[in-house]
Formats: C-alpha cells, structure tokens, sequence
C-alpha cells in the first residue's frame, strides 16, 4: 500500500493510484444473481490475479463453491486470468413457448441473466461469460466477440470447473470420447477411482481418458438432500463436454473430445461455447420437471413444421439382434458394393428383411394403429459391414434383391403405414455424405419421412471421436440436410442430446445410452430404468425401443441366454417414464398375439403429451409419471423400480374435479419377478375421481401402466 506521502507528490501520481485502485476494484468486484424466486444465489468474483471464478447457493446450501472459469488456448496466451471486469449487464426474462411436440404443451422461460464482460489488458482481449439463472437452475455459456487481437484460435483445454460441496452420491458413466453405452454406477465420488476398471465394459468402439473421467449428465444427490444435475446445452461447432473428478478436492474440471490431433477445438470469433447447465433441486422430481437445457436452446429454425410428427412403430429389427435373423443378404464375405451380383451369389435363408416379412409387420401395424415398420437390412453391403474400416461400405439407395422398395412402399401406403428408412454408417462418415442428397432423394420417392441412423464402430478418418467438434458438426448437417428434404431423424451412436431438439425439431429421437439392445447383449441392471430420465433424458428423448413381451432370449435364438430385466408390466409402463415422440414396439409381432390384452396399453398410449405430472421419484429407486394425451382428456401413467421391488402409493388430484374416469390397470401378477416369473401380469378396471388413492405392488425389475379415460 502506498504511503500517505507519496499521494500528494504530484498530480500525475494522484492520479496514477487511482487508476490502480479502479483497476483492482474492477478486478475483484463481487456480482451476485438471484433467480426469479430468490432460492438460488450465484456469486461471481476475479481473484487477486484476474481468475474469473463462480459459485452457487440453494436456499442458503452449498451447491458449487467457488469454481473457476476460462479456456487455455493453444499457442497463445490463455483466457484463464489477467482479467478486469469491464462491463456488466443484467435483464430479466419471462415468457412462454410451445414445443413442437414435448411433455407439456407450454413451457415457461423464466431468468435472470447477468453478461459479464472481461477484458485482459495485457492482450487487449475480450471474453463474455452470459449467466442466466432460473428457479430450477443455472445456465452460463462463453462469448468471443470479433476483435483484433482474437480471431483465429484452437482451445487446448476448457477450464471451467464444478467444485462441489461434498462427496456425493453420483449416478454416473465411464467417461469416454466414443460411447455412453455402459452400465450406470450408482457410489460416492469417493469411489468412482475403485469402481472405474469394472465399469468399462466392452463396446464396438470406445476410449476413455481417466481413472476418474465421467460423463454427463452427471446426477448427483448430497449428503443434506439436495439433487444436483450437470450436462450442457445447445452444442454446436464445439466439442462435448465431459469431467474429470478431483477425488480429493471432489472437484469436477472440464475435459473436451479432442480431435485427431489432440486439440479440442477450432474457434472463429464471432463464436459460443455451449451452455454448461447445472439443475438444483430438494426434490427428485425437480430435475424431471426442469425445462431448463430445452430453455437454453434457440426457438426452432423451421418455419413450417407441420411435417413433423411423433411416431409410433414396429419394426425388423430385434429378431435381428436377438440373433433369430441376420441382417445381411448371404453369408459371403469380402464385399466389394461395386462389383459385388447380388443376384448370382447365394441367399442364406436368414435375411428378415425380405419383401413377404416385411409385409407381415405392415399388416401388423395397420391393425393395431401403429404409425410406421422399421426396417434394417434392405440395403446390400451388410456382409462385412463392421470391424474392417471399410470407406465405401453402403450406398444407402441399392436394395437386396428381396426387398422390393417400390412394392413395400405400395403395400404400406396402401394399409396406411409408412416405412422408417436405416442409414448404418459403420463410422464412415464421408461415405455418408457423399450419399445423403442421393439416400434422402430416394426416401422422398418411395414416401419415407423418417430415418433411423447410426454410427456403429470407429470413426473414419481413424483419429476421429464420435463426441468430437468434427462429427458434432456432421450430426448437425445431417439433420439440417435432412429437413430440407422433410425428413425427421434418429440417429444411434450419435453424441448426447444436449437440447437441440427445440432448434431442430426434425431430431425427433436418439440412442447416446444402452438401450432395450443391451437385453439381449447380458441384460441391463433391474434399476437401469429407474436411472435414464434422471441422466441421459435431461438433454432430450431417447430411442429407449420398449415393449419385449418374451423377455427370455432363447426362446428366438437357443444360442443366447440373455434375459430382459423386467416385468412385462413394468415394459409397458417405459412407454410413459422413458419420454419419447418416438416410440417402438420391439418385440416380434408373433409374440404380441399372444398376449393382445397387454398389448392393448401399447396401442392406447400416446407419443405427445399435454401435461406431465411427476408423481413419485427417487434416482435408482422408483419413477412414476402421469401425462395427458395431447390434444385430449385422457391420461397415462408409468411406474418402473428397481430390484428390490416396492409399493406405490398415488394420488389422482391431477385429474378434473367432479368427473369420473374408467382406469385401467396393467400390474405385475401374483409372483412376478423380473428373474422368475417376468410374464405374470394382472389387468384390472376400476373408477377413479381427483379424490381417489391408489396403493400399488411393483415386484422386483417391475411396475405398472395405467390408462385413465373420462366416463
């Protein structure tokens, strides 16, 4: 500190000290935000050294303490310090919007935000970090206006951390640049080092970078009750996010897909990161409730999108992954598409997607009222599709010479039906785009407006990441390509939903999880389920491909002794607690006929939604959800939990006052057991009022499903 006589030596060092004194007021200012109902508090602070750092509060609880902010960039000075805070600007927002299909049918947008804007005087650059603050949680993204002295820049690592107040109960995955198709481990961060070697199970590509690397969304719960959620939103031109924990500080820091070249990023001002997202709640049910990764997204590009329509659907698919059929045509091998007769070589018998098949599944769907049939396999190169890094491994136009694509399409048109188109990539991704104007073209011909993708195995050019800023742009085209041509997409192996889906409406499903597959693959865990809407469906739907009936996978195939872990009441009841406005009925329609009244609820339950209600939830435990049928009076509801089994107890004050209602229950039956007895199922009717109770057996791995139709 300057003594007192050096203040009044001259003018000039008047107001030198000055100077110094705003520039250190500037850089250690405080800013604080509140949200809309003052529950949450964020605090915003530089440190002596111009670090920008963070926290949150929740009704006076710690949910972040201070966390730092900032890039490191590569070759250049990082933004990560020597900051001064040189703007601040704050406004509050309150407004409503309605998705194009969703949960609800309004969503309210509901924040206060604050742009701080800082400054490094030794590099004359500027940095925006945007902080918006909602009553369910905190949303703050980085902003690079166009500037002199920052145009051009590859960002070597993110900075920004989640420093959390204890050593919480997580929910977490592996973290891994290629695949989020591992099994949820539910343990304390403390933990996560001990668990992490048997947590990384097998898959067709895959590549972790930690001992302590998670994904997001990461669910969280502390140890005084609180429910903490954090994933991202709205990426775009970026690479995804992941964590990689401080066991010792239980610190979460930022660790981005890098390219082939190790960078995790290559930015042009003017330039966004995406939002990273943080939801807090007292109550489990709050972070089903949260809208706060879609309100991060922008309104919809589209101006018209009324081709966009929720879809319900049977398809030729898990016979295939059963190990019943096959998807390819023969049994040759060493496939070259352009020299290759597929009319000379010889059939082998096993190809389910043949033209009379097919139509089986049509004239199932059009007399159940399910919208479309799915079909893999109907195009040549199946053969040798996986494992061989083969560039030029499907053209995505060419049939089999037993699909006949022009005779289907009649047939289906005919009955009322439509087709979903399969694009498999096989991770070759230039292959993809050279054919996607050709691929979408013939789906407009033969009358398909949806199409199923999926990106199975390493990425080529090798080097490549599935969650990298290269194939999150090509995911993108993809999608935006695809509206041009009215098409809607669901693409497997892809990166994570981050809210998108409000932007691009078309996106109307995605795998990024391990889905009914994996049932057949060893199972998935009894409490897998119970897990989903918590983690993975916080960013937007999943492709979860519910309803197998015949949980008992030798009963297709003698070979695989696999399981379904679940009742089959507990099946039907996904068709509510896994939100999607596309839905699969997985199972083989020969099954289905033998349990037609079960089936009933399949056909029944909607795919788009008026209102949600959550009616109980607790992560890894238990989730029950009632929803209105869209544009109607009538409602569902879906209960799943875990292995232990449990008894629900609900209440029907959602429904209008003063009317009855005919409420149909599907429940696990006397000795079920997702291990078993997985097929006990009991179906009963009873009249419910707003007034009514319901106390409600779910046996272990099971649930119920309940439609709810006015009198």
């Amino acid at each position: 500190m300057l003594s007192s006589c050096v203040l009044w030596r001259s003018g000039r060092s008047l107001l030198l000290l000055l100077f110094l004194w705003t520039t250190a007021t500037l850089a250690r200012a405080e800013e604080q935000l509140q949200s809309p109902d003052k529950q949450l508090t964020l605090r915003v602070n530089l440190t002596a050294d111009g670090t920008p750092t963070y926290s949150l509060t929740y009704k006076g609880r710690a949910v972040l303490k201070p966390s730092q902010l900032g890039l490191e960039l590569k070759d250049t000075p990082s933004l990560t310090n020597g900051f001064v805070q040189t703007d601040a600007v704050r406004k509050a927002i309150d407004e409503s919007w309605n998705p194009v299909w969703g949960e609800v049918k309004t969503i309210r947008n509901h924040y206060n935000e604050l742009a701080l804007t800082l400054t490094q005087p030794a590099t004359k650059r500027t940095m925006l970090v945007r902080f918006r603050l909602f009553d369910d949680g905190l949303g703050f993204r980085y902003e690079f206006p166009r500037q002199p002295e920052l145009g051009y820049f590859v960002v070597k690592e993110e900075k920004t951390q989640f420093a959390l107040a204890g050593d919480h109960k997580a929910f977490w995955l592996p973290g891994d640049y290629d695949t989020q198709e591992y099994s949820t481990v539910t343990s304390r961060l403390s933990e996560v080092r001990g668990l992490m070697k048997a947590a990384v199970t097998p898959n067709a590509s895959q590549t972790t970078f930690s001992p302590t690397g998670l994904q997001t969304p990461l669910m969280l719960k502390s140890q005084d009750g609180l429910y903490i959620n954090i994933h991202e939103a709205a990426l775009i031109d970026y690479s995804t996010l992941s964590l990689d924990l401080d066991d010792q500080t239980f610190t979460l820091n930022a660790h981005l897909t890098p390219d082939a070249q190790g960078n995790k990023g290559n930015l042009q001002t003017p330039s966004l990161s995406p939002w990273r997202t943080v939801i807090v709640s007292d109550r489990a049910a709050g972070i089903l409730e949260s809208k706060l990764v879609l309100n991060l997204n922008e309104p919809t590009k589209y101006t018209d999108t009324s081709w966009i329509k929720p879809i319900k659907y049977v398809g030729v698919w898990w016979e295939m992954i059963t190990g019943k059929s096959s998807w390819s045509y023969t049994n040759q091998e060493n496939i070259k598409l352009d020299s290759i007769d597929y009319a000379k070589v010889q059939p082998n018998g096993t190809h389910a997607a043949n033209t009379a098949h097919v139509k089986e599944y049509i004239d199932f769907a059009a007399k159940h009222k399910i919208d479309a049939v799915l079909v893999e396999g109907w195009n040549t190169g199946w053969e040798d599709w996986f494992g061989k890094h083969k560039e030029y491994v499907f053209d995505f136009v060419t049939p089999y010479p037993d699909f006949d694509i022009a005779e289907l399409n009649r047939y289906a048109h005919s009955k009322g039906v439509k087709l979903i188109m399969h694009h498999e990539t096989s991770g070759a991704v230039r292959n993809y785009e050279r054919h996607l104007e050709k691929a979408y073209t013939l789906m407009n011909k033969y009358g398909y407006d949806a199409v199923k993708s999926g990106y199975v195995g390493d990425i080529l050019p090798l080097g490549e990441y599935h969650y990298g800023q290269w194939m999150n742009n090509h995911y993108l085209y993809a999608i935006t390509e695809a509206a041009k041509h009215r098409i809607m997409v669901n693409a497997h192996e892809a990166v994570r939903p981050t809210g998108l889906a409000r932007t691009y409406p078309n996106l109307i499903g995605n795998e990024s999880a391990r889905g009914t597959e994996y049932e057949s693959f060893g199972g998935n865990n009894a409490d897998h389920t119970t897990i989903l809407p918590f983690t993975r469906l916080v960013g937007g739907p999943m492709d979860y491909t519910p309803g197998i009936f015949q949980t008992r996978i030798s009963a297709y195939n003698p070979k695989n002794n696999s399981f379904v872990h679940s009742t089959l009441a507990r099946q039907l009841a996904l068709y509510v607690t896994m939100y999607s406005p596309l839905q699969m009925a997985a199972d083989l329609p020969e099954t289905y006929n033998k349990f037609l009244d079960a089936f009933q609820f399949i056909e029944d339950v909607p795919v788009d939604w008026d209102d949600t209600r959550i009616l109980e939830a607790e992560p890894g435990d238990y989730i029950t959800i009632a929803r209105l049928q869209k544009g109607g009076s009538n409602w569902f509801i879906g209960s799943t939990c875990d292995e232990q089994g449990r008894t629900s107890n609900i209440s029907f004050s959602f429904l209008q006052p003063g009317k009855k209602y005919e409420a149909t229950i599907y429940a696990d039956g006397k000795g079920a057991h997702y291990e078993t007895n997985p097929q006990a199922y009991a179906i009963r009717k009873i009249t419910v009022t707003s007034k009514s109770k319901l106390k409600q057996y779910c046996a272990p791995g099971g649930g119920y499903a309940i439609s709810i139709v006015a009198k």
